[in-house]
C-alpha cells in the first residue's frame, strides 16, 4: 500500500512539474485549461500535487538509502 502511495505522489508531483514547465515557458496552465481557473477540481488538484510535494520531501531520503544500498543498477528495464 505504501508503495502505491509513493507512486501516486511521484506521478502527481511530475503531473505539477510539467504544469508549471507549461506556465513557465508558453503562459499556459494546463490544470486551468482543463478544468476551469480555479474551479473546485482545478483547486483539488493544486492542493494534490502540493501534498505529494511534501510528501516526497519525507520519503526522499529513504529514496536515496534504497539506491545507495541497492547500487545504481536500479534502472528501469
Amino acid at each position: 500500500m505504501k508503495a502505491i502511495l509513493d507512486w501516486i505522489a511521484l506521478v502527481l508531483l511530475i503531473i505539477g512539474g510539467l504544469n508549471w514547465l507549461l506556465v513557465g515557458l508558453f503562459s499556459f496552465d494546463l490544470v486551468a485549461a482543463l478544468f476551469g481557473t480555479m474551479t473546485g477540481l482545478a483547486r483539488l488538484i493544486y492542493i494534490l500535487v502540493g501534498l505529494a510535494a511534501i510528501y516526497v520531501i519525507f520519503i526522499a531520503p529513504k529514496l536515496v538509502q534504497k539506491t545507495s544500498t541497492t547500487g545504481s543498477s536500479t534502472a528501469v528495464r
